[in-house]
């Protein structure tokens, strides 16, 4: 599956999270929050998924370091599963 985000509607963290919650259907117990952004993704998404992050500089200018929090998080999900020796993985592609 391929999900697409795009930045340039994203100034802020809660905004990627309002965005990535509506794109994969999180439940509404989550938590908007980084940790729990690696708890789903780590566990309870079905893989593959890529998920592809449109004007990705437009984000990371508006966000400065939340920006690179969150690429963090899903740098250690494609991490993870790469270790985990998974053949269907999570992928981050930023524009």
């Amino acid at each position: 599956m391929i999900i697409n985000i795009d930045g340039e509607n994203m100034a802020t963290e809660a905004d990627f999270h309002q965005a990535i919650a509506g794109a994969l259907a999180f439940s509404a117990h989550y938590g908007n929050n980084l940790d729990a952004l690696s708890d789903v993704l780590g566990t309870d998404v079905e893989r593959p998924l890529t998920l592809h992050w449109k004007n990705a500089a437009a984000s990371q200018l508006a966000m400065g370091p939340s920006f690179d929090r969150i690429v963090g998080v899903l740098r250690r999900i494609e991490a993870q599963d790469a270790e985990w020796g998974l053949s269907e993985r999570f992928h981050l592609h930023l524009d």
